[in-house]
């Protein structure tokens, strides 16, 4: 018994927008003698669209009716509706994401990617992506190792430290290949601040209108190498470093020696593949950049992975890494699916406890601060659960909960559930027999905090798993 799902993933990044489809079969794997367990057991991708060049109105500003106009083009070549997509993640990247507009943007794509397509943006989240779409996780749980993947676009290089497959550091840097704008002849179009804070740092005199020199592109994406080896260990780090962290990300901090890199994003291929000579061909400082890299340690400090994808390894993962399933131990009292952008509410232990006692004061409190905050009609509560509770805990938890919506939530409003802990099922069952006129929907093992919001899909292998989307919006 099987499942497909179709899932579309689009990237818009500083320099380029791309968009690929890909096919997710889910199966349930337990055996006879275990509990079922929905699995997403394969991923296929169908379609790549052209990179195309990410359509701007300004500097400052995306062009969001062209974006659009790209992205209905690609669902025409692939010969896909936008009713057909289950799943998928629309992000804005790179400087992309901190263009005046690039919400704007978000909204005019939401309504044409289907009934579950999830927008995101955020630096952390990318780099995570990013390196799951390069391959350089799949290497490091196969091979018990750690990678770091550096994926280098236009703007910005998102760093994804991975031990055996576990993500244990992550973040961002404002290094790119088009910081820096070159007409044909090298005279310098536009200097990004993050450029402009490396070049001062150097006491490089790059000016808008000037000509710049070979020597002194050669030194700016030196320096820029220079950082990157910093951020992985070759070398102390400097005050510089800290200066061109993007907004918004994580500092990235390595709790272990990187023993294994991998480079993606549009610059990788100007590192793996020393082809181009015109270095002005992109009418910036990619090349120069990629051959820097080239030169530097980080290729000869550690072992080289070669990606399965460069340029398109964020738009693969986003397509084909950014859903996971519910556990099958689920509940839900009627079928309301799809559900998107809940907002998470998170109850701490301490408030979770309460519950248990059958004081559900705290959670009131909680819901009524997010009620007052918030315009959304009602939030999904993520509560961490207990390992083996008992009945009458499980009674008490349920009452507690019922009450806590019963006092500030609209009659209409579901009560979403999600528990880290296996006892959905359980739980959600208690809860609709107090409440058998509100609405239920209590699913298990997903990890999500405050800030993210929830797209829950709709039932799959007979209704025995939901698949979800866990999003963090941040825009930096």
């Amino acid at each position: 018994m099987g499942d497909d799902i179709l899932s579309v993933g689009v990237d818009i990044g500083t320099s380029t927008t791309q968009v690929i489809f890909s096919r997710l079969r889910v199966e349930n794997t337990a055996n006879y003698f275990t509990i079922p367990r929905a699995t997403i057991v394969d991923k296929e991708v169908v379609y790549k669209s052209p990179v195309h060049l990410t359509p701007l109105v300004n500097e400052s500003l995306l062009d969001g009716d062209a974006v659009r106009a790209l992205v209905e083009g690609d669902f025409r070549q692939a010969g896909f509706h936008p009713g057909d997509t289950g799943t998928g993640a629309v992000i804005i990247t790179g400087e992309s994401a901190r263009k005046e507009n690039s919400r704007l943007v978000l909204e005019k794509l939401s309504g044409l990617a289907g009934d579950f397509v999830v927008a995101t943006a955020g630096p952390d989240l990318e780099a995570i992506i990013a390196g799951k779409g390069s391959g350089a996780q799949a290497y490091s749980e196969q091979r018990a190792c750690t990678v770091m993947n550096l994926d280098i676009g236009g703007g910005t290089t998102n760093l994804a430290l991975f031990d055996q497959g576990d993500v244990i550091a992550k973040g961002c840097l404002n290094i790119g290949g088009r910081l820096v704008r070159l007409a044909p002849d090298g005279t310098v179009l536009s200097i990004s601040p993050p450029a402009a804070t490396v070049a001062r740092a150097i006491h490089l005199p790059l000016e808008v209108g000037k000509r710049a020199k070979p020597a002194q592109l050669e030194a700016l994406t030196g320096e820029m190498a220079h950082l990157l080896e910093q951020q992985v260990g070759l070398c102390p780090q400097q005050p510089l470093l800290r200066q061109i962290e993007t907004p918004g990300a994580t500092p990235c901090v390595l709790p272990k020696a990187v023993q294994a890199i991998c480079f993606s994003g549009g610059v990788a291929d100007l590192i793996y593949r020393a082809e181009e000579t015109d270095p002005l061909r992109y009418g910036d400082i990619g090349v120069y950049l990629g051959r820097a890299i080239r030169q530097s340690r980080l290729l000869s400090a550690f072992r080289l992975v070669e990606p399965e994808e460069t340029i398109r390894a964020t738009v693969v993962g986003a397509g084909t890494y950014t859903t996971t399933l519910s556990g099958s131990t689920i509940h839900y009292s009627r079928d309301v699916f799809p559900l998107k952008n809940i907002p998470v509410v998170r109850v701490s232990a301490g408030e979770q406890e309460r519950c248990f006692q059958g004081d559900s004061s705290l959670l009131e409190t909680k819901l009524r601060w997010f009620i007052h905050q918030s315009d959304a009609e009602y939030p999904a509560l993520v509560l961490p659960g207990k390992k083996s509770p008992s009945y009458r805990e499980l009674e008490k938890l349920a009452h507690s909960l019922s009450q806590a919506a019963a006092a500030l939530l609209p009659p209409t409003a579901p009560l979403l559930l999600v528990i880290e802990t296996d006892m959905a099922k359980a739980l959600g069952q208690c809860v609709s027999r107090l409440a058998p006129e509100r609405t239920v929907v209590a699913i298990d093992s997903i990890k999500a905090g405050s800030g993210d919001y929830l797209d829950l899909g709709r039932p799959l292998l007979g209704g025995m798993a939901i698949p979800v989307v866990v999003k963090t919006l941040i825009f930096g």
